[in-house]
């Protein structure tokens, strides 16, 4: 049977089309994709995201224990920021990815993929040691996404919290809807302004939560988005998807990811093997590119070949840019052919169609 969040009601009651993602019963749109898009891209729209996983590590070894399970370096957090990382296996092939909040001292929180939850916490409490503990506190935190340019202005409305001086992976914890000890994060999906708020759904009407933000937005152009845009949204970004983009068969390294794979600091897990990939040399990357073709449309699992036809790698994420009209992807190709060439040609429906490799963001901001 399929879980459901706190605000499924809502859902069904803004006209929802509702599929199966990560077990969950989830919007994957309601008015439709296109229009829900462009409403975060212009003013503001509002996701349940309370299908993600969250975990609290607390005790005086949880910063260790981070560390440990955790490419990148968490010591370099404060109480009220937040750090995007990822965990390794022995191997290098990535565990997951996921958010890190400092909340205190020896509190944090981390945010994971929903498919993932369990095999997270199996393979965390593999490697717990010392003094700390983990809480999975996943179905008992709501969460809710406002994105898009008029966010900032519509949380403000509800909130006395300055939201102004919050800052990009950043959070401040206070009231919120008449709600108190709301964590309200600048961090988001989309590629827009906006932030995510976590609060606990024990004892209040999740709902109610969100009608007041569609009533407080209605002057904005608020609409409630589905998985359908959030996937749009990120792909125009090249934000990866766990399970498209990265899974236990990447290296961090070949998805792009060096850049938060801290390989100096002193330990974790998969370093030995990702330090040694490195240094034999990459295999494979992570590419973006756009069609040169107007409409075609690349979709996951297409051959990305050289100009005759020959498989150099494979499409992992791709579709139609909604705000540009143009076909945009990821996907993951030979870094020999990539030493010399600027190129690649996609295979759809057995024709090939060129395409400019292409680091995102897809569209200009």
């Amino acid at each position: 049977m399929l879980k459901r969040t706190p605000f499924y009601e809502a859902h069904v009651k803004s006209g929802a089309k509702l599929i199966d993602f990560g077990g969950f019963e989830m919007p994957v749109q309601y008015e439709g994709i296109k229009a829900e898009h462009n409403a975060v891209r212009e003013a503001v729209g509002l996701f349940d995201v309370s299908h993600m996983g969250e975990v609290m590590v607390t005790g005086a070894d949880a910063l260790a224990f981070i560390q440990k399970i955790t490419i990148n370096d968490a010591s370099k957090l404060t109480p009220g920021k937040a750090q995007y990382s990822a965990m390794c296996y022995e191997n290098g092939g990535i565990v997951d990815d996921l958010l890190v909040y400092m909340l205190s001292e020896h509190e944090y929180m981390l945010v994971i993929n929903a498919s993932n939850i369990e095999k997270d916490l199996e393979w965390m409490k593999a490697h717990v040691e010392g003094a700390m503990k983990l809480e999975n506190i996943s179905d008992t935190t709501c969460l809710l996404a406002v994105q898009g340019p008029k966010a900032p202005e519509l949380v403000q409305r509800l909130t006395s919290v300055d939201v102004s001086s919050i800052g990009y992976y950043k959070f401040a914890v206070g009231d919120f809807a008449g709600m108190n000890n709301v964590i309200i994060s600048e961090t988001g999906y989309t590629g827009e302004k906006g932030f995510e708020l976590y609060f606990s759904g024990k004892g209040i009407d999740a709902n109610a939560v969100w009608d007041v933000l569609m009533e407080k937005g209605a002057d904005l152009g608020i609409k409630p988005a589905g998985l359908g845009a959030r996937d749009t949204l990120r792909l125009e970004m090249g934000y990866a998807l766990y399970g498209n983009d990265i899974s236990k068969d990447t290296l961090p390294l070949e998805a792009g990811l060096g850049w938060l794979t801290k390989l100096d600091k002193s330990f974790f897990i998969g370093q030995e093997a990702v330090t040694s990939a490195k240094e034999a040399g990459l295999k494979k990357k992570l590419i973006g590119f756009i069609l040169d073709e107007e409409k075609a449309m690349p979709r996951a699992h297409y051959p990305i070949t050289d100009i005759n036809g020959s498989p150099i790698g494979e499409v992992t994420s791709g579709g139609l840019s909604i705000t540009n009209g143009k076909g945009i992807g990821m996907g993951y190709a030979s870094t020999e052919y990539l030493q010399n060439h600027s190129d690649v040609y996609i295979s759809i429906r057995n024709k090939l169609v060129k395409a400019t490799i292409s680091k995102p963001p897809f569209i200009k901001k």
